[in-house]
């Protein structure tokens, strides 16, 4: 078996003929990379899942020694998922350097800003769907998409004010309009 694969659940055959149950499960993408910023201004790095238990009591995340942290969604600020993990003096490792953004996006979705309870201010695009209303919080993407910072969950128990600034849609295609058909011989009637 390939390095890199957990096997827990999917039918195979041992040599000698009996079944067992295996699973196979990439690890890059079971957990992405992310960096979980606390209310109290520190940081932690890790691996959470693709979608982590949106509603469940707390956010579970592997961190980079291998063990596994819990943390109520109470303590979130933010959680990031980022390009790459940085080494543990940094001040910024999410470099989120733009939390507004500058112009009107460009991308499709609503375009939101929030106040979270430490008073800090974030915007972001989210999609428009029923993930606004529904679940533990929201899944923005980030004014600088440049930046290590790829998308951004926000508990909804940190959001202090929501405010919908825009609603970016897709370019829509305007029908041709129907131009009435010139007659052909004008001035004669169909009455023969």
């Amino acid at each position: 078996m390939r390095s890199g694969f957990i096997c827990t659940g999917l039918e195979a055959f041992s040599a000698s003929g009996s079944k067992a149950r295996a699973k196979i499960h990439s690890m890059t993408s079971a957990r992405k990379p992310v960096i979980v910023r606390k209310f109290t201004r520190d940081w932690v790095a890790g691996y959470a899942g693709v979608v982590f238990g949106q509603n469940a009591a707390e956010l579970e995340i592997l961190d980079l020694t291998g063990k596994v942290l819990r943390m109520g969604w109470d303590q979130v600020k933010w959680v990031c998922y980022v390009r790459d993990l940085p080494g543990s003096d940094s001040a910024n490792p999410e470099r989120l350097l733009h939390k507004k953004f500058a112009i009107r996006p460009r991308a499709a979705g609503v375009w939101l800003r929030m106040t979270l309870n430490d008073g800090e201010e974030i915007e972001g695009l989210a999609g428009n769907d029923r993930s606004l209303l529904d679940g533990a919080g929201l899944m923005l993407t980030p004014p600088d998409t440049r930046s290590n910072t790829q998308r951004i969950y926000v508990p909804r128990l940190a959001i202090q004010a929501l405010e919908v600034v825009g609603l970016i849609g897709a370019a829509r295609r305007r029908p041709p309009q129907a131009e009435e058909q010139p007659e052909l011989f004008p001035g004669e009637s169909d009455t023969a």
